[in-house]
């Protein structure tokens, strides 16, 4: 059964925030602070200072959240290598904020590709909405010096940076640090509901499943005549996999990780195909249009993975999901229900829907556990959830099959050390500008 709404609360959430964000910026309480690296956490009532690592779109959106989720937060540093991300994110938050919740003063506005370290030294709290490919090497950052993190999906874009975010937040466990991830349906009040009846055994064990995010297009910044090709790829980072991961990681992996979630294990092969039909032009780099893989899951059960970027075509964003009992039905514009297999009838249907949006209760979380010196660790799943994404890449990219082991275990490093708008990136365009696109059967993406 669809809900009265459209996928348009996507982009509410992610870019038209404004107009909906909650201005519940009074009663602040502002005590002295307590610094993260000091105690592995801070109760109580004290005043807990934020820094933003990546000012765009997702960024401004969750740090808005983050603000709107705790009185004691305040917004004193933010980093990114363009001004006017920067400038445009502090803009926005201060119309909605007061100075009482956004107070970064010019010294602590740090621009470059180094300018994450200095805004992680101020806070007690961490903002990571950079582009994926650069997820890992920031995440190792904030655990080092000891600080509670926020981060965006997907954590990284290769199999390299997996290893490497597992193990940071194997660390920050260590350090008693709570990592939450931005993979918010698992905080979403109607998806938890579903998850709990699963678990219970109303649909049986799950032996088929279709997840699907498929849309018409995305957001593209024009190429101006005075950037270099790592500026003009880094403002257009979806196009290109080794800062987005294509797709399936940047988007998909929404529903990837919801199938990871409701089935209770992580794929172990996956095979399908893909390509570019629509989308061909140079500008949209070199990522796909389309995907269709299956995932086998280690109980057998199947899931049909789609994710899909065309204009004129059906939109859909949602899970479905068939038990030995019955089945269960989520995502945008639908409203989540459970049927008997035997009669197809509705036997339960989810009645809130005036639920805070997962965005928000991420980051509500996040505070309760810091104060309540409780511990928050979604680095595992996140990881693993992303991994199933790049082994949808993979396959599609590649046209073989690409089990769990082989791409845990994969060797291509697909994000080089970027220093400044000047370094080459990892491709390149021909003399007529188009990019090099993998070609199923022959593009090999393990080493």
């Amino acid at each position: 059964m669809k809900k009265p709404t459209s996928l348009n609360r996507t982009s509410i959430s992610r870019r038209s925030f404004v107009k909906n964000a909650s201005l519940g910026a009074g009663g602040l309480m502002l005590f002295g602070s307590l610094p993260v690296s000091a105690s592995a956490y801070v109760q109580g009532s004290e005043l807990l200072k934020v820094a933003l690592i990546g000012c765009g779109g997702r960024g401004t959106g969750a740090a808005n959240h983050t603000l709107a989720a705790d009185d004691g937060v305040k917004l004193i540093a933010m980093a990114d290598i363009f001004p006017d991300r920067l400038n445009s994110s502090m803009e926005i938050l201060s119309k909605i904020y007061s100075t009482d919740k956004v107070d970064v003063p010019e010294e602590n506005k740090f621009i470059g590709f180094d300018a994450y370290k200095k805004a992680i030294e101020l806070a007690d709290v961490i903002i990571l909405a950079t582009p994926p490919g650069f997820r890992p090497f920031h995440f190792e950052e904030a655990v080092k010096q000891g600080k509670h993190i926020f981060m965006e999906k997907p954590v990284a874009t290769d199999a390299p940076g997996i290893r490497r975010v597992l193990e940071a937040g194997r660390e920050a466990q260590r350090k008693n640090l709570n990592v939450v991830v931005g993979l918010q349906r698992r905080y979403q009040r109607d998806y938890k509901e579903v998850k709990d009846r699963i678990d219970n055994g109303e649909i049986g064990d799950i032996i088929s499943g279709q997840v699907y995010w498929n849309e018409e297009r995305a957001w593209m910044k024009e190429r101006l005549p005075e950037q270099t090709e790592m500026e003009y790829q880094l403002r257009n980072w979806f196009y290109f996999t080794w800062l987005s991961g294509d797709l399936p990681l940047e988007q998909h992996i929404h529903n990837l990780d919801i199938a990871n979630w409701f089935i209770g294990e992580y794929p172990a092969k996956a095979e399908g195909m893909g390509g570019r039909t629509i989308r061909t032009g140079k500008e949209y780099g070199n990522i796909f249009d389309h995907n269709f893989i299956e995932l086998t899951y280690p109980s057998g059960a199947k899931v049909m993975s789609q994710c899909r970027h065309q204009p004129g075509t059906v939109v859909r964003v949602a899970e479905v999901f068939q038990g030995t009992k019955g089945s269960t039905q989520t995502g945008f514009g639908y409203t989540p229900i459970i049927r008997e297999r035997k009669t197809d009838r509705i036997i339960h249907e989810y009645q809130d829907q005036n639920d805070e949006s997962g965005y928000q209760i991420e980051h509500r979380e996040l505070y309760r556990a810091i104060r309540n010196g409780d511990l928050i660790n979604n680095t595992e799943y996140a990881a693993k959830s992303n991994l199933s994404a790049i082994m949808v890449r993979m396959a599609s990219y590649s046209g073989k099959e690409i089990t769990w082991d082989d791409a845990m275990n994969g060797k291509k490093v697909l994000v080089p050390k970027v220093e400044s708008f000047d370094d080459i990136p990892p491709i390149l365009p021909d003399n007529d500008g188009f990019y090099p696109i993998a070609k199923p059967g022959v593009t090999e993406v393990l080493s």
